[in-house]
Order: structure tokens, then C-alpha cells, then sequence
């Protein structure tokens, strides 16, 4: 499931991951927030919550992820300013590590008990 995170500063947007992520879900809920943001030429600033209920990505949400990376991703590079990854799960983590070079901007990710940090962050 993907639910958007209510209460962020202004010039935030956020979503919380929990359960199982569907494609339609991707395509209903994030990247339409996504593309209108960028559709008018803000800055991106992202947090995304990955909570302990998550379970897994479904293969089609991924390629959607994908598709939008290399498609409005790209051609909006610049856009991207900011992106926090909340969560305790080690393999967000790891995989910040090993993938945050293809991050566009700046990325930290920040343990669930820090998520004000991150939101604090995220509006510096």
C-alpha cells in the first residue's frame, strides 16, 4: 500500500510503504503526485516511509519505479533536490549504499524514530 504522508512542511511530499505495493497503486498514487510536481517546475523533496508492516514490492510497481526514473526522472534531473528514506530495515540501508549513487541530489536515509528529523531535513 502506498498512502500519502499528511502534515509535511510545504515544499515536501511524502508517502508511506506498508504491505504490498502494487503497480496500480504507483501509477494512482505517487507518480502522479510526482509528475504534477515537476509538471510545474518545483524543486523534489521527497520522503518515503518504508514502515515495519512492508512486505515487498510487486514486479510491476518496480518496473513502473524504473519507467519513471529513466523517463520523467531524467529529463527533470535537475529537479531533484532532496529524498529521506525512513525506515529500520536493513536492506533500505544496504541498498542506499550500494545504489545511492544513482540517486539524483542529495539522499539520506534516517531510522523510523527520526522521521521529524527527516521532514526537518527535507524543508532546510
Amino acid at each position: 500500500m502506498i498512502e500519502p504522508i499528511p502534515d509535511l512542511p510545504a515544499g515536501v511530499l511524502g508517502f508511506r510503504f506498508s504491505g504490498h505495493v502494487e503497480k496500480d497503486e504507483y501509477l494512482q498514487v505517487l507518480s502522479p503526485a510526482l509528475k504534477a510536481l515537476l509538471d510545474r517546475g518545483e524543486k523534489v523533496r521527497l520522503a518515503i516511509v518504508i514502515d515495519d508492516g512492508f512486505e515487498r514490492f510487486e514486479a510491476g510497481a518496480m518496473w513502473e519505479d524504473l519507467k519513471f526514473g529513466f523517463g520523467s526522472g531524467i529529463t527533470h534531473l535537475s529537479s531533484w533536490e532532496k529524498m529521506a528514506l525512513v525506515s529500520d530495515a536493513d536492506w533500505v540501508r544496504h541498498a542506499m549504499g550500494f545504489l545511492g549513487w544513482m540517486v539524483p541530489g542529495e539522499a539520506r536515509v534516517f531510522p523510523l524514530a527520526d522521521l521529524e528529523d527527516a521532514k526537518a531535513w527535507l524543508a532546510a
